[in-house]
């Protein structure tokens, strides 16, 4: 039993590479769940990271050897291509799901996805980690007493050093990290995003093969424009994982530097003290609360759905120099969503939507 006296869920983490030992520590570290299988196609990883957390878990290749473990939840931590495949076994295997985003690498896979997760009734959240901190939910206080908000800027600047399937993606800071960001904006304005306008590069020092580098201006309901500025072969600058965010409203500015400090022109300037539960913890902890109280949580993959979009949108911008209009975008993945070889239940869901925005949850502003 943990704090709560509830049992701990028994999880299958499926996927057990780098973000995957992460994920591990984290399910073996928690008195909420209890891991008892991991899987992974190269099952001597697997292995590896069970010996390395020290947990008495099975090992298998795949999901569906794992299921006579019993599991009573599933945490998908594959590569973006294979998360629909991974999610819809196990859902229609009656499981829920927390998948590490993107949610999948088109928006029409993630219209699948959400319609998977009406068909079967079962959640499916998606893990958008950097939701959880205590500093931003500070931050989010701050910009609503601002009154209207006209602009929200981020700044991120790395240089990160991967290898792997990173480098060779054709825009690995938009699609891979870029996600963070733009949905964190939609959380702190409580707004859905209406258009984009988007130029990406690739610096000539950059060891990336695609861009690199990106400039975004999202035009968000009631006009507030929301831009982010960011590059990952940024050396020697060095913004937080988080970002460097700058808020102008009616009533003044609120800055917070991606860490713990948060200012405000009417509220002062606090060093916020870290949460219990932050990042891939904080998002473990809410998916395991909404499953025990039979909620829908606010990263249920219908919510997420426009972070991702979000993401496409920018991209498609880049790439043809044009603005972007989202909805107008929703809209041809949804058509895509309908042509797309998938179980009946799922065809069944999609045509009832009529539109994707019609099935789509939206952001709500916070009040001050």
């Amino acid at each position: 039993m943990n704090r709560s006296g509830a049992r701990p869920l028994r999880v299958v983490q499926v996927g057990a590479g780098a973000m995957g030992l992460a994920w591990t520590r984290t399910l073996a570290a928690s008195g909420d769940v209890e891991l008892v299988g991991v899987a992974d196609l190269d099952t001597d990883r697997a292995a590896q990271a069970v010996r390395a957390v020290g947990v008495d878990a099975e090992v298998g290749a795949s999901l569906g050897e794992l299921l006579a473990t019993e599991p009573d939840a599933v945490v998908n931590v594959t590569i973006p291509a294979a998360h629909t495949a991974v999610n819809v076994e196990a859902l229609f295997a009656g499981l829920p799901v927390l998948c590490e985003k993107p949610a999948a690498p088109t928006l029409a896979e993630a219209l699948v996805q959400a319609a998977a997760a009406e068909a079967t009734g079962r959640l499916l959240m998606i893990s958008q980690s950097r939701r959880y901190f205590a500093a931003l939910e500070a931050y989010r206080s701050r910009i609503a007493e601002l009154g209207p908000i006209g602009l929200l800027t981020t700044g991120f600047y790395r240089a990160p050093r991967f290898g792997g399937f990173r480098d060779e993606m054709e825009q690995p800071l938009l699609v891979d990290m870029a996600i963070h960001a733009f949905d964190a904006a939609r959380h702190l304005l409580g707004a859905e995003p209406v258009s984009v306008g988007c130029e990406s590069w690739n610096p000539p020092w950059s060891w990336y093969r695609g861009d690199a580098a990106a400039t975004a201006t999202f035009l968000f309901e009631e006009g507030t424009r929301y831009v982010f500025t960011g590059s990952w072969c940024a050396e020697g600058a060095g913004t937080s994982w988080n970002g460097e965010w700058l808020a102008s409203g009616a009533k003044g500015t609120a800055t917070w530097d991606g860490e713990d400090r948060v200012t405000s022109s009417a509220g002062g300037a606090a060093d916020v003290p870290r949460g219990d539960r932050e990042q891939i913890a904080g998002a473990l902890a809410e998916f395991v609360a909404a499953l025990r109280a039979g909620v829908e949580p606010p990263g249920a993959i219908a919510g997420n759905v426009r972070s991702l979009a979000m993401v496409e949108a920018a991209v498609r911008s880049a790439e043809s120099g044009q603005r972007v209009e989202i909805d107008a975008l929703l809209e041809r993945a949804y058509r895509d969503a309908l042509s797309h070889p998938v179980r009946e239940e799922i065809r069944t869901r999609l045509e009832s939507w009529g539109t994707a925005t019609a099935a789509l949850p939206r952001q709500r502003a916070v009040t001050s």
